[in-house]
């Protein structure tokens, strides 16, 4: 139904969702023929995990369909509950509830190892860390390992949030964005994600109505990690 090569004509990157794999197996079938054929024509391919238990109701499960699509990923973003329901890693843990505690760099360097070692074509695998102190009150922080190393963010006090929705793909957005922005430096771009991601709890609504300015105004900040707007 879909000309491909004429969609992705004058294309360099192409990014999808777990979600359109979860529909149907129509879309399934139809998520995997598009990535065929962006990966037969030379484009970055990008993934969100983006795990959703209630949208997989066709008789196929995530671990039975998705591994296969994400295999031809070079880009690949998720939680950490997302990566142990797609590849079965178990979660490291983030728990922050001050912006000055430390993560677990071991913990999740060995993530990042086992999300490579399973999808090898995968050149940079992004995580986001969330700990809900409550309703309104949550940390963020983010790490990216590739090059077999792992870089990681400062982490974000976010006390008035007053929207999650769309928080997963402000990061991604953020991610697509840095990457491209600044192709040699992988922590700059997981910082510009992050600080997206975070902006984006204090605006109503599906969309990240941010500039790049602001993003990177947050990224420069004054290191508090206090995120105000």
């Amino acid at each position: 139904m879909i000309n491909w090569k004429e969609v992705f004509k004058d294309a360099k990157w192409f990014h999808w969702s777990g979600i359109a794999a979860a529909l149907s197996q129509s879309s399934a079938d139809t998520c995997k023929e598009a990535i065929e054929v962006a990966n037969s024509m030379g484009l970055t391919i990008s993934c969100d995990l983006n795990f959703r238990q209630n949208l997989w109701n066709y008789g196929k499960m995530a671990t039975e369909v998705m591994p296969a699509l994400v295999q031809y990923s070079d880009v690949i973003f998720g939680s950490e509950p997302e990566y142990e329901k797609i590849f079965g890693i178990a979660p490291v843990g983030f728990k922050a509830i001050t912006v000055n505690e430390q993560l677990n760099i071991e913990g999740f360097e060995l993530v990042g190892k086992r999300v490579l070692a399973e999808v090898p074509r995968c050149k940079k695998m992004f995580l986001e860390l969330r700990n809900s102190i409550n309703s309104n009150h949550n940390t963020l922080a983010g790490i990216v390992y590739s090059d077999q190393s792992l870089k990681y963010s400062r982490i974000y006090d976010i006390t008035h949030a007053v929207d999650r929705v769309g928080v997963g793909d402000a990061f991604v957005g953020g991610m697509i964005y840095g990457l491209i922005a600044y192709p040699d430096n992988d922590q700059k771009a997981l910082d510009f994600a992050l600080a997206a991601s975070c902006l984006k709890n204090t605006i109503y609504g599906d969309f990240n109505l941010v500039t790049v300015a602001e993003v990177e105004n947050l990224m420069e900040g004054d290191g508090s990690g206090r995120v105000v707007r």
